[in-house]
């Protein structure tokens, strides 16, 4: 158990340092160079968000092996939406990287895991400090379905790219006349979004009343 509450805070603490790196470079560059950030913040801090965001395919594992006991259907739809978004449609695509709406995407999600990691570490720790319990499972609520228009939004400006480019796209030939046209594909996960969308926020809502009851338990046993 301590090795494993060990593992778990270390790597909480290494996402935090990412998207707290991520993050502060965002607000540093905008209040630097104004709207000119924008344009370029993909080429600036791409890197290190992909590799936070292959890191958290982990918490799919922690699930699985029962070391966290979040419930894991909500956790990978939002790790899988992050990473089909990011790597698949944003990053196999230059013309997208520099659209404002990719800053948008970054700031959102580096805000909710500024906070989440936050918590994550204190609370391995035993530490619930009651207004971060409530910023934590309060944020998310209104932060993510803008998130999931800020995704639908960058799917949306790609596929005039993926169309042109046909990036993706497969047409095997002759016997076997099959071909997969990949705009269609996204189209189509555009629906898939926003179904997911409907059945996470309700359990963002469970988790948040849960959090808070426990939170104010432990409180008033402190």
């Amino acid at each position: 158990s301590f090795t494993m509450d060990t593992y778990l805070f270390v790597y909480d603490l290494m996402q935090f340092c990412g998207h707290s790196w991520i993050f502060t470079n965002m607000i540093i560059r905008f209040m630097s160079f104004g709207k000119d950030s924008l344009a370029d913040t993909f080429y600036s801090i791409g890197l290190v968000m992909r590799l936070c965001q292959l890191l958290s395919i982990l918490e799919i594992l922690h699930i699985l092996i029962g070391i966290d006991k979040s419930r894991l259907f909500p956790r990978f739809l939002q790790i899988a939406e992050r990473i089909i978004v990011l790597f698949v449609v944003i990053n196999s695509q230059e013309e997208v990287q520099g659209k404002y709406v990719v800053c948008v995407l970054f700031f959102l999600w580096n805000l909710l895991d500024v906070v989440r990691y936050t918590y994550n570490m204190l609370a391995r720790m035993g530490i619930y400090y009651l207004p971060l319990t409530w910023l934590n499972f309060s944020l998310c609520i209104p932060l993510y379905p803008l998130s999931v228009l800020a995704k639908a939004f960058a799917i949306c400006v790609s596929l005039p790219y993926f169309e042109s480019f046909g990036t993706y796209s497969i047409k095997l030939p002759f016997p076997f006349a099959f071909s997969i046209y990949f705009p269609y594909v996204l189209k189509t996960y555009l629906l898939v979004l926003f179904i997911g969308m409907c059945f996470i926020i309700p359990n963002l809502f469970s988790e948040r009343k849960a959090h808070l009851r426990t939170g104010n338990i432990k409180k008033k046993r402190s």
